[in-house]
């Protein structure tokens, strides 16, 4: 059997996505793109991967694999467990957007074996590994349907599928709970709670009150990833609430 080969239009445009993944991936070491290769054994690391599909301008799967050091920076958060998929969306993004405009379905995480394997069953599938001086760190992966040199209307949205490659941008070498600075976390106020009976829930209608079990004035709490991290009071700013912070709260101290 033919072993797969990669064309010149596959080999600028993984790399041009895996520096656009590499500007905005948590990582613990500085990364560079290496030379892409069709995804195989060489390309397994220990970790977590996460897939996504997209389609638009392009269709097609992108893969981020990423080093078994974020998975646990991740878990073990001050803020409790983060969502892997969520801080390594921005790479996947950015990666797919190389391809002209496209909409990213929301991901999932899986074994990287298991997530390399199944892109690799597909045709014109790429891979790139991430690497520091020493070894591979994370990887980044795509499979595209078509690949531009077989589509004039994808070619010319990624500018005919020969794109320069940019030198990707020096990423300092940081560890533990630094690797997580540039995560985007979901951050909510809550006014207050209370519990209702499902026949309380479907009587409901416009203009009825709920009653919370919070006094008038109280502060409002302030939640990332639905852990409490401080209290403070609502206030306006140019017509959107917002809230100003008069309590941080203390680990363990909800």
């Amino acid at each position: 059997m033919t072993a797969p080969t990669i064309t010149p239009p596959q080999l600028s445009l993984a790399r041009q996505a895996a520096d656009a993944a590499l500007a905005v991936l948590p990582t613990s070491q500085a990364l560079i793109a290496g030379d892409p290769t069709v995804p195989d054994a060489s390309t397994m690391i220990d970790g977590q991967a996460v897939t996504a599909r997209f389609s638009g301008a392009a269709t097609g799967e992108v893969v981020v694999v990423v080093g078994q050091d974020l998975a646990d920076a991740l878990k073990e958060s001050p803020l409790g467990e983060l969502d892997l998929t969520a801080a390594v969306r921005p790479a996947l993004e950015a990666a797919s957007r190389v391809f002209g405009p496209v909409v990213l379905d929301p991901g999932q995480v899986m074994e990287p074996q298991v997530a390399l394997s199944a892109l690799a069953a597909k045709e014109g599938a790429v891979a790139v590994p991430l690497r520091d001086d020493a070894e591979v760190r994370a990887v980044l992966a795509l499979s595209l349907s078509p690949w531009p040199s077989d589509d004039p209307v994808l070619a010319a949205a990624t500018g005919g599928g020969v794109a320069q490659r940019s030198e990707a941008p020096a990423v300092g070498r940081r560890g533990g709970l630094d690797m997580l600075h540039d995560v985007e976390m979901e951050v909510s106020a809550e006014l207050g709670r209370t519990r209702m009976s499902v026949r309380e829930l479907l009587s409901l209608t416009p203009g009825a009150i709920v009653e919370l079990d919070r006094a008038a004035g109280s502060p409002a709490d302030l939640l990332v990833n639905g852990r409490l991290i401080a209290r403070g009071e609502v206030v306006v700013v140019d017509e959107n609430f917002g809230i100003r912070i008069t309590e941080i709260v203390s680990p363990g101290a909800e």
